[in-house]
């Protein structure tokens, strides 16, 4: 029977950890929402739940979808020059129309709490101490914490996005994880051969279903990142029926997700530690 990563109960045990170190300490998570996306809005309320339940100050800015660049921006600058607030995100995806390059960039990298901001992602590419992004590092630590080791495993991330694939491959392949990592995307021929082969996989295309049965090997430890809305349902990139085949795999939802607002938090604890 396949071992159920189990993000919860990961992420509870990740902020009783956090809790001891944050007590009597005076951090602040500011989120900035632009729209009314169901997931977004979900995602956003699970974080300042997580806050309060760890004793960070939630500081929430919600703006309409007709918001301009500007107003964002000024969002932004807000944060930026707010002295109870430690670190803060820019709930993605933004609307249509606005430049998200341009908003991640207005952002100062110190209180980067996403880890996405082009100075910090480049540090992460020259292997210098940085905020890592949530997702990412939610992916490594929920596979560490079940005692999977990433070492010398070949490992096939499918889809190369800059909030995921790309930054995961980065992490992954540092001295200290030693994974041997196979970027995948739109322009992999022969995607299943390696699926097959890998010891790890990690979904993060946001395609329901994506991985089917037939793609995976016995021995595959199977992380679903990608979420994709069919009605009131949220489904996962990976067919459900990959769970009766493989060694281990993470659930959607309750993988993934709980462990990025950990990471999340986990920022914010680590930037308020450097102020």
């Amino acid at each position: 029977m396949a071992i159920i990563l189990d993000g919860r109960l990961a992420a509870s045990e990740i902020k009783a950890e956090l809790s001891k170190i944050i007590k009597g300490k005076r951090l602040g998570l500011g989120t900035i929402l632009v729209g009314e996306d169901p997931g977004s809005r979900s995602y956003v309320a699970g974080k300042h739940r997580d806050c309060a339940e760890v004793g960070i100050t939630s500081i929430r800015i919600d703006l309409p979808k007709t918001a301009t660049q500007t107003e964002i921006l000024n969002a932004i600058a807000e944060l930026n020059k707010n002295p109870q607030c430690t670190g803060f995100i820019v709930q993605l995806p933004l609307p249509g129309g606005v430049d998200t390059d341009k908003v991640l960039e207005a952002i100062d990298p110190k209180k980067d709490a996403d880890g996405l901001h082009p100075l910090n992602l480049g540090k992460l590419v020259l292997n210098q101490k940085t905020i890592n992004p949530c997702t990412p590092q939610a992916i490594i630590e929920l596979v560490e914490r079940n005692n999977i080791s990433w070492a010398g495993k070949e490992v096939v991330v499918i889809g190369r996005g800059a909030t995921v694939g790309r930054p995961l491959g980065l992490l992954l392949s540092q001295k200290k994880i030693n994974a041997t990592v196979i970027l995948t995307h739109t322009g992999t021929k022969n995607l299943s051969e390696l699926t097959k082969r890998a010891d790890i996989i990690v979904a993060a295309i946001g395609k329901a279903h994506f991985l089917t049965e037939d793609m995976v090997s016995a021995k595959a430890v199977v992380i679903d990142v990608g979420l994709t809305r069919v009605g009131e349902k949220l489904l996962g990139d990976v067919d459900p029926k990959v769970h009766q085949v493989v060694a281990a795999y993470s659930p959607v939802p309750g993988g993934v997700g709980p462990m990025t607002r950990a990471m999340l938090l986990r920022n914010v604890v680590e930037i308020g530690a450097k102020a």
